[in-house]
């Protein structure tokens, strides 16, 4: 028995240490590594504290254990018999037998089942390394919410977030030394000059499926302590096989040849100052079960760190409350039956009733941690992102001119622009009479200002022209066309909606459909129902929010998604916003083979897709278009001039037939009939002399009736008897007023090498119609950048959200062609000659929030949490299951360390590199972050500026100015020095803000904040902003300071600390 109950102790501790992701305690990256640090002391808890609980909520009932009173009764059965007594007429026999039979408790039944039922109600709800949330009515049944709707559309995943934003663990790290934190001998898998691989929802084409493949030249070395091994990422050739394999083969080697190719060439590393770390990687890999494996850790690491994540990951929105309602049922469905309790003697129903409080009290406290994980990694989720990079493309007309020569004598900018727009080509010719400047190297000022569409790219730039070009541009926000973002959709949504709230005109979405296997385009598209429909809810409900009053949103789909699609859409923006079903072309190569489609297929090819097009007000309405007619359409034809609708006064006598006293009426009002009644019997002399015909006749003479008469040349007549023979004629047409068929033009292109490009003249419908020059207009699936295009072509400011490769070489590359004035696709129809000017920023992703993680306990955490004392088991174990994660992982850079504040200009992460895999620490761009959280529309930003101070104390000993400030071109290590940059702008409710960004040389010594607020006060009165009490609403500073007593009585303007509202909106929706 006692072996049974160990059985199900150690299944279910095994089954909580993955809960607690534990299970993998030689991974040191991401969440592992901060489980990781925390391993040996949860691992206790559970040993310790948790489990052993159980136990000791048994202990009353050890008086009447079963074993106990058994082992009491043998011994005296025994002794009675040895006495030449019956047992059975001995009163204290048949009294324990009576108390066997009523009392006896067997604890470790109780026990047993307690851990099997724990075992199994996490069980149910855990698979591959995520909670599903499925409600379990009963073995293989499930419920779901209901209200009583007509309709209930509901997916297995609606109470999560979809995650996935890496297909690849590309930053992994392992110990060799397990227990030992001061030489864990720490292992790195490193990507280096590796092309992109698949990440966030964007998937590799299958003819470039790329693998990990160990790197070139010196592969693996030690730094730091640490061994690093280094890997491409790339497609594989046939050079990649070893010199003894080469022969025979035709195919480059597959992921598993080539770690098999990887860990032959590691091991065999003959350096010996790497010995000790070959000879551990290639020791026996121990399972988790404790078994050895028959291969190698090296091989195990290689495995792992190579294999595709073959399910998607998610975040549960509320993990506790689902588990302790999802508790509760399973008690009262799979624990608690009455017929057990029906017959039984008060103490066993409550040794059963014990038993359920055992269950509950322990899986609450389990509940409890798995939340506290859980919520943990939706807070990192949720929380805003960082701007890790800021730039601007601009075409020369936009630039001041004193920006000209440094711009000519910028050779990376000259080379793209020579890569891009053949500039080199732009020589005299002999046929212009005044030749424009040639192309020389370098190149000059008369050339740049002769063609003033060339795009500049602060990329190539230093950060201070960069400032004082921006610095240049007042009502910066007002001139900037477009928002180009690189990052995971569901990231840039969640930054930018503060900023545009309620102010985007129109989203278009062409988001990738469920095709599997199927999938002919970059985006990952193998989602599970389920994950499509969660990826899109998450997103929308953020969009949702900065859609206008009078806005719409249109989201493409084929027939994989349809279905869903419409219900989802009806249930998340309402059925009375429903505005219509588009029909679209698809690719011209999609059509099929008739013959085929009819030689015994399945299906008939589908050649359309459908746009769902829903709006934030029932009273929006499409603008009126034309689109090009087909077949009957565009010949001329007589139609009836009666219908059935009943207005009075389109009712009279015409040609004989009178209306007066019969429901219905005429087409037009009586003096219109009547003209063209006159137009037909004109027709009909002139035709009887030359036999022309009615089309004929009007073509020679409607363009001279009209200039004549202001009217158009129309046409009435009676062909036979009642109401319906009385006719207009229709003259034939190239347009007719468009319906939701729109398979008149193209609904797909391919003009930027790019599978699902929609085509220019299909959002040139969509945003022409909809929506009005300056507006905004929207794409966070954004691919080659159709919608961005289309949008600055007609002159509509844009949004654009993007990740991966094609960021760079497809979509930038697009916009920037657009500026210059390419003439593909719409631009000779709207007569685009070029010009604008774009931000691109880059934001910090969710691994990156991982990667930059900092866990400590400071040494007085420590000393309480070691504190022998009453009550301090609770408070331990409190702190533990609810309070530990969010403690100590506080002063993460990812989690915004307010410290670094002292120098806005240094505060740094460790993230991605965009085009590659490799990862590199660099510099965070705070100010641009918060003018996002604040949701500030840009005036100005200021170039920085540089002071320098002299100080004295006077006879108070208070520090004080000795002189005034002097301004300095530079910084330099032998000049004390401040540096100040401002940022002016309006928030959405219209209050004008002010914010102050400073270094703080003096830190957080006393005299240090002394000197840096005398500086910052004299910097703030001199520039007049302290006279300028009407210009702003609010001030924001960085570090603590006292601009609050340079106010008058008659100031309105109040001062907040950057760094707590910094947090505060960073983190307002994350839970924190």
């Amino acid at each position: 028995m006692e072996s049974r109950v160990s059985q199900k102790y150690e299944k279910l501790k095994n089954l909580l240490k993955e809960l607690f992701q534990l299970d993998q305690p030689d991974l040191d990256f991401g969440l592992y590594r901060i489980m990781h640090a925390r391993s040996k002391e949860i691992t206790e808890f559970l040993d310790k504290d948790l489990l052993p609980q159980v136990k000791a909520s048994f202990a009353e009932y050890k008086p009447a254990d079963k074993a106990t009173i058994q082992a009491e009764l043998d011994k005296i059965t025994a002794s009675v018999s040895d006495a030449g007594m019956n047992p059975d007429e001995s009163p204290k026999v048949r009294e324990l037998r009576d108390k066997l039979k009523s009392e006896g408790v067997d604890i470790s039944t109780l026990e047993s089942e307690v851990y099997d039922h724990l075992f199994r109600f996490f069980r149910r709800y855990y698979s591959e390394g995520d909670f599903i949330s499925k409600r379990v009515y009963k073995e293989g049944a499930y419920s779901i919410p209901y209200e009583g709707e007509e309709v209930k559309l509901h997916w297995a995943n609606v109470d999560q977030y979809y995650i996935k934003t890496s297909e690849y663990l590309r930053d992994y790290a392992f110990r060799l030394n397990l227990d030992d934190d001061s030489n864990p001998r720490r292992v790195h898998f490193r990507l280096v000059d590796a092309s992109e691989g698949e990440h966030g929802n964007v998937k590799e084409s299958e003819d470039t499926k790329r693998a990990f493949i160990l790197a070139s030249g010196n592969f693996v070395f030690e730094e730091d302590g640490e061994l690093v091994i280094s890997f491409e990422f790339r497609t594989a050739s046939l050079s990649d096989w070893t010199d003894d394999q080469k022969a025979g083969k035709t195919k480059p080697p597959l992921q598993k040849e080539l770690i098999t190719i990887a860990e032959r060439r590691i091991l065999a590393h003959a350096g010996a100052s790497l010995a000790a770390w070959i000879a551990d990687l290639s020791s026996r890999h121990l399972k988790a079960n404790g078994e050895l494996a028959d291969y190698s850790k090296l091989v195990a690491h290689l495995n792992r760190y190579t294999a595709r994540n073959t399910f998607d990951y998610f975040i549960h929105k509320d993990l506790g409350k689902f588990l302790n309602r999802e508790l509760d049922f399973y008690i009262k469905n799979e624990v608690m039956h009455l017929d057990d309790v029906e017959n039984e003697s008060a103490p066993r129903v409550e040794q059963y009733l014990s038993k359920i409080k055992v269950i509950r009290k322990i899986a609450k406290k389990i509940i409890d941690f798995l939340s506290q994980l859980e919520d943990f990694q939706k807070k990192l989720w949720l929380k805003k992102k960082f701007v890790l990079e800021t730039n601007y493309c601009v075409t020369l007309d936009r630039i001041s001119e004193s920006f000209y020569e440094e711009i000519a004598a910028n050779k990376e900018q000259v080379e793209e622009w020579v890569k891009l727009f053949s500039i080199d080509d732009l020589n005299e010719t002999s046929e212009a009479l005044i030749s424009p400047p040639q192309y020389t190297n370098p190149l000059s000022i008369n050339f740049l200002k002769a063609n003033r569409n060339l795009v500049l790219d602060t990329k190539f730039f230093s950060e201070e022209f960069k400032q004082k070009m921006i610095t240049s541009m007042e009502n910066l926000d007002n001139q900037i066309d477009g928002l180009l973002i690189y990052s995971e959709n569901f990231q840039a949504l969640n930054l930018i909606q503060s900023r545009y709230l309620q102010h985007v005109k129109i989203v278009y979405l062409d988001p990738p459909f469920n095709l599997g296997g199927n999938a002919d385009y970059l985006y990952r598209v193998d989602y599970k129902d389920s994950s499509w429909m969660s990826l899109l809810q998450d997103r929308l409900e953020v969009t949702k929010k900065m859609i206008s009053i009078d806005g719409s949103i249109m989201i493409r789909c084929n027939h994989d998604g349809n279905m869903l699609l419409r219900m989802f859409m009806n249930e998340f923006f309402g059925k009375n916003n429903y505005r219509n079903e588009i029909i679209v072309r698809r690719a011209e190569e999609s059509k099929g083979d008739l013959n085929k489609q009819f030689a015994g297929v399945k299906s008939i090819t589908v050649n359309y897709d459908n746009i769902y097009w829903y709006s934030m007000s029932s009273s929006t309405r499409f603008g009126r278009f034309l689109k090009p007619t087909i077949g009957k359409q565009s010949e001329s034809h007589w139609h009836s001039f009666w219908k059935a609708e009943d207005r009075p006064n389109m009712r009279y006598e015409i040609l004989g037939i009178d209306l007066n006293n019969h429901y219905g009426q005429w087409m037009w009002e009586r003096v219109r009939a009547y003209r063209a009644i006159e137009n037909y019997k004109v027709y009909k002399e002139v035709s009887e002399a030359n036999q022309m015909t009615l089309e004929e006749y009007w073509v020679n003479n409607s363009k001279a009736y009209e200039e004549k008469n202001k009217v158009k040349l129309e046409f009435v007549e009676r062909f036979g008897n009642g109401y319906s023979s009385i006719k207009y004629w229709i003259p034939p047409r190239d347009y007719v007023m468009a319906d939701n068929n729109w398979l008149d033009i193209k609904g797909y292109s391919n003009n930027w090498n790019f599978q699902t490009e929609n085509s220019e003249g299909l959002l040139k419908r969509i945003i022409g119609s909809l929506v009005s020059q300056k507006d905004i207009v929207m794409d966070f699936f954004a691919g080659s950048g159709t919608t961005a295009a289309v949008a600055h072509k007609l002159n509509r400011k844009w949004i654009s959200v993007e990740m991966g490769e094609h960021f760079n070489s497809i979509l930038k590359r697009r916009l920037t062609f657009v500026l210059n004035g390419e003439q593909s696709g719409i631009s000779s129809e709207v007569s685009w000659s070029g010009g604008g000017f774009f931000k691109y920023i880059r934001l910090e992703s969710y691994e990156d929030t991982l990667n930059n993680l900092d866990f400590q306990r400071s040494s007085a955490q420590e000393s309480l949490l070691n504190f022998q004392g009453k009550g301090i088991e609770e408070f331990r174990e409190d702190y533990i299951l609810r309070y530990m994660l969010n403690v100590e992982s506080k002063g993460s850079k990812s989690l915004l360390n307010v410290s670094g504040f002292t120098d806005p200009t240094a505060y740094e992460l460790k993230v991605k590199i965009p085009g590659s895999d490799e990862s590199r620490r660099v510099h965070v761009d705070l100010i641009e972050t918060f003018n996002f959280l604040l949701g500030l529309q840009i005036k100005n930003i200021s170039a920085p500026q540089l002071v320098t101070a002299d100080f004295e104390r006077n006879s108070e000993k208070r520090l004080q100015l000795k002189d005034r400030l002097k301004v300095l071109s530079s910084e330099s290590k032998k000049v004390e020095s401040w540096w100040f940059r401002t940022v002016t702008g309006t928030t959405l409710d219209g209050r004008n803000v002010l914010v102050i960004w400073r270094k703080r040389p003096g830190g957080e010594l006393s005299e240090g904040v002394e000197k840096d607020n005398l500086v910052l006060n004299e910097w703030f009165t001199k520039l007049g902003y302290s006279s300028r009490d009407s210009e702003f609403d609010l001030i924001y500073v960085n570090g603590t300071n006292n601009l609050e007593n340079l106010k008058t009585p008659d100031d309105l303007w109040k001062v907040r600390l950057i760094e707590e509202d910094f947090h505060r909106l960073m983190f307002e929706d994350s839970g924190d």
